[in-house]
């Protein structure tokens, strides 16, 4: 007989799935790190050039349905985070410092790499980050974040057949 996980651990490890897409890593990322994206030709893709334009479009998309992202055509500062995708950068930076002081999951992962790989050890245990006493645990501030946005909790009931094609690939 197969047990069923309880609703609220189904609606938080489809969130850490859909918050560790790599496009949204680093669109979240490169706002918080550079600032917000304007308007000049090509300043989007060539912020993200190794990403397909498919990738990048799914990225702002989910960004913007989360409410993480603020995307205005007629202003100059084209794409910006909100204070929640400010949060999320948050989260992102603790994840991959966190991984990045015990190597993992090894020492020469990348930064969207780690935060996929810390972030996902959050949805299978909630003990596998060790004392309490360690500068904030990413699974503490990735709570934090969830409890405070439920939106994104409740934002997807399925895997869109994007990103399961994104999920393979890290940027």
């Amino acid at each position: 007989m197969t047990r069923s996980l309880p609703e609220t651990l189904l609606h938080e490890r489809r969130a850490i799935r859909t918050l560790t897409l790599p496009g949204l890593i680093r669109l979240v990322t490169e706002i918080d790190d550079n600032g917000p994206i304007s308007h000049r030709r090509g300043s989007l893709q060539g912020a993200f050039g190794d990403l397909t334009p498919g990738q990048l479009r799914h990225a702002i998309d989910v960004a913007r349905d989360l409410g993480l992202v603020h995307a205005d055509e007629q202003v100059p500062d084209r794409y910006r985070l909100t204070a929640s995708g400010e949060a999320l950068a948050e989260v992102y930076d603790t994840a991959a410092r966190w991984a990045r002081a015990r190597h993992f999951p090894d020492a020469s992962t990348d930064f969207v790499t780690r935060v996929q790989h810390t972030l996902q050890l959050h949805s299978r245990s909630r003990h596998t980050f060790g004392s309490s006493l360690e500068q904030p645990a990413p699974d503490q501030v990735l709570t934090e974040f969830l409890q405070a946005n439920p939106r994104v909790l409740n934002h997807t009931d399925a895997r869109s057949a994007q990103e399961r094609a994104e999920a393979g690939r890290a940027a």
